[in-house]
């Protein structure tokens, strides 16, 4: 196992981290590998074109139903003579 030493690491960061290991029932260093673990082991985020973020977004509250109007016929061409 590799060891690992933080420096410089703000007090605020550190009682942060104090807080959420003792609410989780762990110790500083296991929470702290918690996190790593739990960080660097997700998938990496694939870039998603506009649609699908779109859609992503709307079907978490439901979707949305657009009512398609009729098509009317063309208008007719110009006459440029």
């Amino acid at each position: 196992m590799a060891v690992l030493t933080i420096r410089k690491l703000d007090e605020s960061l550190k009682a942060k981290l104090r807080i959420r290991a003792a609410g989780n029932g762990r110790s500083m260093e296991e929470e702290a590998r918690a996190i790593l673990r739990i960080t660097l082991t997700e998938s990496e985020p694939q870039e998603e074109d506009l649609f699908t973020s779109i859609r992503r977004r709307i079907e978490a509250v439901g979707g949305v139903d657009l009512e398609i109007p009729p098509r009317d016929m063309p208008r007719p061409l110009p006459d440029f003579e």
